[in-house]
């Protein structure tokens, strides 16, 4: 039979930070061993991800960022959460291959939904006819939401991402998935705690306030793992990548746009948004790197060399570079740019503040063109931003649209990001972790693609 497993994923985690204000982690570090794990291009949610749990490289799994343009669609998608998206055997289908009774609980990891799974769960708020927002979870089976909600109320989606965000949504997980164990006692138990990533972005790591951060977060991870301990379970702590401090926005679709490969619609309300099928060329942006999609490959030396001339942009990969670092799959742009340390890319397309589309200043993960930091942050500019949020409250309440238009346009406001490779010798600081309370695993270098089978080793020997 194989051993039950608890692999908690502390997202933004790195081998350096593990010391006093962890000291949960850090026991569990000494009980077993700890290494800096080696990570994928881009070095981002989904792809981390799904490269941990199919052993997969990018160009295999096809997760390449955390959103890409859908060219059949001609729209750019972020966040989608079907397990369908992600192609390869995953950890816990190779599990039940080789023991029919195994099981699987997974808990806020992406690529969720209709997962082969016999308990799981994930944010999804329900989006009625009349406009609003409903704040609710999708789990499987149905019934598990209920069950969790009735016990812990609603799952707390303002705590999980927005300027709202912080530890209540990881708490709120980890007693979650300690309540799925109690209950079901899975083979494996995968549970996402998100804390870490929210002020590491806002602060930068070398903020003293994110030592509260570590505090805060090994809590939580403790709870999971005592819960482990009852059930003589292993535990594995790991993540997805490191955040560096950042002080560069690089505006890469206005570079495309002043050249004259990006096009826009104006609205009728006046704003402008992206037309990506019309655009000779465009970028989705995401964190340190991002997906250039050329429409005429006549075009695609053209718009290299005028990436390579733009300050803040490292390196311009087109197929045969991309195949070298793994990320050569359909879905992936013509071109992948990555930022020089300490910048990374908006979406920003407008060239005037005063066009920018009417999500721009709001939380709105899923039509973004990219993905938005900023909206971790209530504007600075702002004079008594908590009264404008209880307005539109208000305005919510009374049946009146509305939009809770609270986010800067101020890039220079982030101060941390990721999706860089770590820089050779520094994997320590600026690369994710693996910890593992068992010692029949340890190597001294562990590349992302061989978490499959090491959890599975610890699992079945």
């Amino acid at each position: 039979m194989p051993k039950p497993l608890v692999v908690i994923n502390v997202v933004g985690l790195t081998h350096d930070l593990i010391g006093p204000d962890t000291p949960n982690i850090a026991r569990l570090a000494d009980e077993g061993f700890a290494r800096p794990l080696g990570t994928v291009l881009p070095a981002v949610t989904c792809t981390a991800q799904s490269t941990m749990l199919t052993g997969l490289l990018p160009r295999d799994h096809g997760a390449v960022a955390n959103g890409w343009y859908f060219r059949d669609l001609a729209e750019v998608l972020f966040w989608r959460q079907s397990n369908r998206l992600v192609q390869g055997e995953r950890i816990y289908e190779a599990g039940r291959r080789r023991d029919p009774n195994y099981t699987t609980a997974k808990m806020f990891w992406w690529y969720n939904m209709y997962a082969p799974l016999e308990w799981s769960m994930t944010p999804r708020p329900s989006y009625p006819a009349d406009g609003r927002k409903v704040f609710d979870s999708y789990s499987h089976p149905a019934e598990l939401r209920d069950e969790l909600q009735q016990q812990l109320g609603v799952f707390p989606l303002l705590k999980f991402w927005g300027p709202g965000a912080d530890i209540s949504s990881t708490r709120w997980i980890a007693e979650a998935t300690v309540e799925v164990m109690r209950q079901h006692d899975p083979t494996l138990t995968l549970a996402y705690l998100p804390h870490l990533d929210y002020n590491l972005q806002r602060l930068g790591p070398d903020d003293a306030r994110i030592r509260e951060d570590l505090r805060l977060v090994d809590v939580e991870a403790g709870k999971l793992i005592d819960a482990a301990r009852q059930r003589n379970a292993e535990v594995v702590v790991l993540s997805e990548y490191a955040i560096a401090s950042v002080n560069m926005p690089i505006h890469v679709n206005r570079v495309l746009r002043e050249h004259g490969y990006l096009v826009v619609r104006r609205e009728p309300l006046g704003w402008e948004t992206l037309d990506c099928g019309a655009s000779r060329a465009f970028a989705v942006a995401d964190h340190q790197v991002a997906h250039i999609y050329v429409q005429d490959n006549n075009d695609v030396a053209a718009v290299a060399q005028l990436l390579r001339d733009t300050d803040g942009i490292q390196q311009v990969l087109d197929r045969a570079a991309q195949h070298e670092a793994g990320i050569d799959h359909a879905n992936a742009g013509e071109l992948v740019v990555v930022a020089e340390p300490g910048a990374w890319f908006t979406y920003y397309f407008w060239l005037d503040d005063q066009l920018a589309p009417d999500y721009a200043r709001t939380v709105d993960i899923h039509r973004k063109p990219g993905y938005d930091p900023l909206e971790l942050l209530i504007d600075p500019a702002l004079s008594l931003p908590k009264l404008r949020v209880a307005r539109r409250l208000v305005q919510k309440m009374l049946g009146f649209r509305y939009t809770m238009d609270v986010i800067s346009l101020d890039a220079a406001l982030i101060k941390g990001s990721h999706g860089r490779l770590p820089t050779p010798g520094k994997e320590a600081g600026e690369g994710p972790v693996f910890v593992s309370s068992s010692r029949a695993v340890e190597r001294d270098e562990i590349p992302m693609t061989a978490v499959k089978e090491m959890l599975l080793a610890i699992q079945f020997g």
